[in-house]
């Protein structure tokens, strides 16, 4: 894929500059970690039981911990490292919570981390095509980003999508110890978990209009599966789903003073307690409320995007 930037009509290729030291690439994203996850940073270089983790950053948004790995060799396996660090985290929980203790003005106990939620994200200049089918498992806990830098300044992160999905990681790992005992307690979250423990047939069928014309605002536009909550998101995440049998409930990440609402219709959520991080809500029972609700939405996405 070539790259151009035009001056005048006239156009000057950008070229890659690749990353020398896998230590540049790993302080750049951590300095940005929030811009570019959406994760606090907690701490660089954690080392136990004889491995180390490059950086752990914590989602404040499903109260959870996230293993960064940055890699120049790839000969090594996805699956492998990531559950063994994953298996890392969830037998040594006081050690993980002692370290964001340590890091934080906030203090944490076990029970207010959502260990279910735990992943892990491989960060690298590129993947073999071997690791990025090996990240088709449906229930993977697990993310692969390649990341590039140009000439121009530009740094993209594209986050890999496996060519092919495969059935569940654990019949792969029916033989394997460690793939079982990280598989009880960690879980990833899809649209049809969602379905089948919140929806309704009008209920999805709203949320699936929703969600056709969120993707078509731009091609930026990205969906996160949580466990008690669907994001939608550009650089950050703006509107989150709460789906339940009667009614889904939209938070916009915009404040009411800040949105163009007519009907006068958004409930202020930023001092009530909530899943995601969205500040102002509609909630919508009807298809009728769809157009309004984009209207609402696009406010959103291009304001933060």
């Amino acid at each position: 894929m070539s790259i151009f930037s035009t001056d005048s009509g006239k156009f000057h290729k950008i070229s890659e500059i690749p990353f020398k030291l896998e230590k540049d690439l790993q302080k750049m994203t951590e300095d940005n970690l929030d811009e570019i996850f959406n994760l606090d940073f907690i701490t660089s270089e954690f080392q136990l039981s004889g491995l180390r983790i490059d950086t752990l950053g914590f989602d404040k948004e499903t109260n959870s911990f996230v293993i960064i790995e940055y890699k120049r060799d790839k000969s090594f396996s996805v699956i492998d490292q990531g559950f063994a660090y994953l298996s890392l985290l969830l037998n040594n929980k006081a050690e993980f919570i002692l370290a964001y203790n340590e890091n934080n003005s906030i203090s944490l106990k076990k029970q207010d981390i959502d260990w279910s939620q735990s992943r892990v994200i491989f960060v690298a200049n590129s993947f073999t095509s071997y690791q990025k089918m090996a990240i088709g498992f449906r229930d993977l806990p697990m993310e692969l980003y390649e990341v590039k830098q140009y000439s121009n300044k530009t740094i993209l992160f594209n986050q890999i999508q496996s060519p092919e999905k495969h059935e569940s990681i654990n019949k792969l790992g029916s033989k394997s110890e460690t793939v079982q005992s990280v598989s009880r307690e960690i879980k990833t979250y899809s649209e049809e978990y969602h379905y089948e423990k919140f929806g309704s047939p009008t209920i999805i069928s709203i949320y699936e209009d929703l969600r056709d014309k969120i993707q078509n605002l731009g091609d930026d536009v990205k969906i996160v599966f949580r466990k008690n909550y669907i994001a939608f998101r550009s650089k950050t995440n703006f509107v989150y789903f709460n789906m339940q049998r009667s009614v889904l409930h939209l938070d916009v990440s915009l404040k009411i003073n800040q949105l163009d609402d007519p009907r006068k219709i958004l409930r202020d959520m930023s001092k009530t307690g909530h899943y995601g991080a969205g500040f102002s809500r509609m909630s919508i029972k009807k298809k009728e409320d769809i157009q309004y609700a984009i209207f609402l939405i696009e406010q959103a996405y291009t304001k933060l995007s």
